[in-house]
């Protein structure tokens, strides 16, 4: 038994220099520690979705929405708008977990198509540090300094899932403006998309009638609308026309080629099928029931493609049915806009032109998209 006690006694002596000797390292080092910082001067203060439109402090620059866009390594893709004529070096910024921050410069890809403009849709690629758990980054100019007014985007996409969609088609409808009021016109359009078995329809919007308003809101207390406020008039001159030219302006026709873009993104994840077209375009299958059968066919047809161009081709409205079948809805009387109903001769096929073309797009194929042709691609396109 008295041997006993002094092996316990010299096991707890042992046991108390080891717990002082560790007491002791982690004294020392506390005053020392590197891998975490003390907290910024600035927090990491968060952009809400709904705010689409983000100036880069310090530059003429702005940015839209930040993606995590893991096709080709490990990167954050920030769409934006950026001054052609500016030569800024850009750099992302990433909260980090710890509330420190990691920066790295940005590699900026100016898309093709700017039509002349002063401004053109960006995209911003930053690699991301393995050391950095970040779910926000923001975009800073040439100044090392964030600045006091320095505001993080949430990264999107972060969970990327191939085989399960919420949605099977979606439609991205660029821009409303000019206090749009086709509301005929619109209601009509969106009960056909129904039909056709697109489920949900994002529209990027810069203004339009009180009477739309209500009409948005019910479509999207149904669920079928989802609104993006699009306030490009209170940053930018925006052009009325694609043309600059013709149409003078900072930006081609109120930055629709950036609300295109960014709405691919949006939906990389959450929708099968993407299909870019306005609101007084109709994508309608006529050897098939709906978009469904047509994709099927498609698909089975072409395995390796991605984007579909399907060629554009106008129904005049100031040609009419002759039956008169649609011209005397009461009930549509006082609804502003043009009954679409009532114009159901197609124009003649021009043999000598080109017609423009309108997409049905896989957007986990698309790098970066113009209006009537992708520009960048992974796989092939079919022209239907």
């Amino acid at each position: 038994i008295c041997g006993r006690m002094v092996n316990i006694k010299t096991l707890l002596f042992l046991l108390a220099i080891v717990l002082g000797y560790i007491s002791v390292l982690w004294l020392q080092q506390k005053p020392n520690k590197t891998f975490s910082p003390p907290e910024p001067a600035i927090a990491c203060s968060v952009i809400s979705l709904e705010e689409t439109i983000t100036p880069v402090l310090g530059t003429k620059h702005f940015v839209v929405a930040a993606y995590a866009d893991n096709r080709d390594g490990r990167r954050t893709r920030i769409i934006g708008i950026i001054n052609r004529n500016s030569g800024d070096k850009l750099y992302c910024v990433f909260c980090c977990g710890n509330r420190t921050f990691f920066t790295t410069t940005a590699e900026v890809q100016q898309h093709s198509d700017h039509f002349g403009f002063p401004y053109v849709t960006t995209d911003l690629l930053c690699e991301m540090a393995p050391v950095c758990k970040s779910s926000h980054v923001m975009v800073r100019g040439p100044s090392p300094s964030a600045g006091n007014g320095a505001r993080f985007l949430p990264i999107q996409n972060q969970h990327q899932q191939e085989d399960e969609f919420p949605y099977e088609f979606t439609v991205c409808i660029s821009n409303l403006f000019g206090n749009y009021n086709n509301v005929l016109q619109f209601i009509q359009t969106l009960e056909v998309y129904k039909i056709l078995g697109i489920q949900k329809v994002m529209i990027y919007k810069t203004n339009c009638s009180q009477t739309l308003d209500k009409v948005l809101s019910y479509y999207k207390e149904e669920g079928v609308v989802e609104i993006i406020p699009w306030p490009i008039t209170t940053v930018l001159n925006p052009s009325h026309g694609w043309n600059y030219a013709e149409h003078k302006g900072d930006l081609h026709y109120y930055g629709q080629l950036t609300t295109l873009n960014n709405c691919i993104y949006r939906n990389m994840y959450s929708s099968k099928y993407v299909l870019l077209n306005d609101i007084d375009e109709i994508i309608a299958p006529y050897k098939h029931r709906d978009l469904h059968q047509l994709m099927e066919h498609l698909n089975s047809q072409n395995p390796k493609a991605g984007v579909f161009l399907i060629e554009n081709h106008i129904y005049p409205k100031n040609v009419f049915d002759e039956t008169g079948r649609f011209s005397q809805q009461a009930e549509w009387k006082n609804v502003p806009g043009i009954n679409i109903l009532e114009h159901v001769h197609r124009e003649p096929d021009r043999k000598e032109v080109d017609n423009p073309t309108k997409m049905i797009v896989n957007p986990r194929r698309v790098e970066q998209t113009s209006v009537h042709s992708v520009l960048k691609h992974y796989g092939e396109s079919y022209r239907v």
